[in-house]
């Protein structure tokens, strides 16, 4: 891997989000919607979203392995993690807020990514209704619509603008809103958006200052696990351990406010200072 192949990713990602969202564009207001699971959407236009993606990556980089959203329902994470070779991976979600998608709230994404030797080695976030590129490759820094962006510096959650996501499965939904109740006496205030992958790209941007999850998947979080990498902020799991995109869980902040946040996420708030 040298400056030149991660040119050439960088701007594949780049045109492959591009390409998924005119299909999200194109469909917007004929599209059906099924449910995977209970309350768990999709719509013709993630599989349109998809098909682009994957066939513009593949037939660029046709020795390139692929592994989407729309391919994976039913997959343990063991079971995609063990299914990953060695050659360089894409990791995709066509559609990032789905059910905000559905319901024509303008707040989703086209998450791409790509891994070579177990690294997140490029990342795009793409909004098309807000017309926001976001763009990371290692070493490079991170862009949103070619400027250069940094995580906020923001110092204490007191002061912060945290954001979190839910599953669509209500029980599991329970630990969250314990972490909620909690993350918010201590939290400036609390956001969820519905998608993870604005929520991570606005952590770079300096948007949010933080952001936990229980329930994301690789496609979820490995596009904005580099975006805020490069741009100065901090990932890790729930636990505090190095971040791992075949985990579910994790938390992803401006680095100041990642001690706090991880006390403030354990079952004494009293842990927490402030």
């Amino acid at each position: 891997m040298n400056a030149h192949d991660l040119t050439a990713w960088r701007d594949a990602a780049v045109e492959a989000a591009q390409r998924g969202a005119a299909e999200l564009e194109a469909w917007r207001g004929k599209f059906t919607i099924r449910e995977k699971a209970r309350a768990d959407l999709v719509t013709d236009a993630d599989t349109a979203s998809q098909k682009a993606v994957k066939a513009y990556l593949l037939g660029r980089f046709p020795d390139h392995q692929f592994l989407g959203e729309e391919d994976c329902f039913g997959k343990s994470l063991e079971v995609l993690q063990q299914s990953l070779g060695s050659a360089p991976t894409w990791i995709v979600d066509p559609l990032d807020g789905t059910a905000n998608y559905a319901h024509g709230l303008p707040c989703y994404a086209v998450n791409v990514a790509l891994m070579v030797d177990g690294e997140i080695v490029v990342g795009v976030t793409f909004d098309p209704r807000l017309n926001e590129m976001f763009v990371a490759a290692k070493g490079g820094g991170t862009f949103l619509n070619g400027v250069p962006v940094r995580v906020s510096d923001v110092t204490g959650i007191r002061d912060g603008l945290i954001a979190t996501g839910f599953p669509s499965n209500f029980d599991a939904q329970l630990r969250n809103l314990e972490a909620w109740k909690r993350v918010s006496y201590h939290a400036q205030g609390l956001r969820r958006t519905g998608s993870t992958a604005i929520n991570m790209a606005y952590v770079a941007a300096g948007r949010f200052d933080g952001y936990w999850c229980y329930d994301n998947w690789p496609w979820d979080v490995a596009p904005g696990a580099i975006l805020i990498h490069e741009a100065g902020g901090r990932v890790t799991s729930s636990d505090g351990t190095p971040f791992n995109p075949f985990r579910m869980d994790i938390i992803a902040t401006n680095g100041h406010t990642h001690g706090e946040l991880l006390l403030a996420l354990q079952d004494d708030v009293g842990d927490v200072k402030g």
